[in-house]
């Protein structure tokens, strides 16, 4: 599915209805150039699990715990991973296996610990489109 945005806002209420159909044990991953909105997006999600509490990416937390909302959120953000040996002593299963959702950003850095089934998230940017555009692709994997 690709879904086409022309502002924050929109990218904001994406990521909203996103986490108004999440359940438990859901996993998405989210990859775009630095600047697409991805933290919009993320923030989005996390007001739709019902998270009233500010989010920020975890750039050097690796991972950041909401249990405020319908369902505990784990918002990981890999950037600075080295080696998936990182997310193991964080106790990456421990999340991506819980009873929450779990959103990964710059998943494709640690592509062989994903789990098989999951929500593939893509943004990006077309300048042609205007500064504020983003093309969203959404992809199920089982």
């Amino acid at each position: 599915m690709i879904i086409e945005t022309n502002n924050a806002k929109e990218t904001f209420e994406l990521g909203v209805q996103i986490g108004q159909k999440a359940k438990v044990g859901d996993v998405y991953t989210l990859i775009g150039d630095l600047g697409v909105g991805k933290t919009v997006f993320t923030q989005g999600m996390a007001k739709g699990l019902e998270i009233d509490e500010p989010i920020s990416s975890p750039t050097f937390t690796i991972v950041q715990v909401y249990d405020g909302g319908r369902l505990p959120f784990y918002h990981f953000d890999v950037y600075r991973i080295g080696d998936v040996e990182e997310m193991e002593e964080i106790g990456y299963e421990d999340y991506i296996y819980g009873q929450g959702v779990s959103l990964i950003e710059w998943s494709n850095l640690i592509e062989e610990i994903l789990p098989k089934k999951r929500q593939e998230i893509s943004i990006e940017k077309d300048l042609e489109k205007g500064y504020d555009y983003r093309k969203i692709t959404i992809m199920e994997r089982e």
